[in-house]
């Protein structure tokens, strides 16, 4: 994995604001690779970004996550949902339209693709 695409990743990252979340399929989409991929570079290099605001397409974390997810969620009044396992997604989803923006301008410094040799 290049450096750039962690890079793209966690920048995103850093935009998400406080309340919000995404999940690893929209980072996944903004920043043009897979899920998966977007999992593993918050999982090797997302300590120091947000983490806590990108979860699964159901609105979950990882067990091992979520007691120190969860406080994060109250600080920024995210809902956890009854089952306790994630939070309400569909009410705390980002705009991801503003966060696309603000991305592209976050990473307008970074080499594009067509950059790269």
């Amino acid at each position: 994995m290049d450096d750039e695409t962690v890079e793209r990743v966690l920048r995103a990252v850093e935009l998400i604001p406080a309340g919000r979340v995404v999940t690893y399929g929209d980072l996944a989409e903004l920043v043009g690779i897979g899920p998966r991929l977007a999992g593993r570079v918050m999982s090797t290099w997302g300590s120091g970004v947000p983490w806590w605001r990108v979860v699964n397409a159901a609105g979950d974390l990882p067990d091992v996550h979520l007691p120190r997810a969860i406080r994060h969620w109250a600080k920024e009044g995210i809902l956890v949902k009854d089952s306790g396992r994630g939070c309400r997604i569909s009410q705390h989803r980002a705009d991801l339209t503003a966060l696309a923006r603000a991305w592209e301008q976050a990473t307008a410094d970074l080499p594009g693709p067509a950059d790269t040799p």
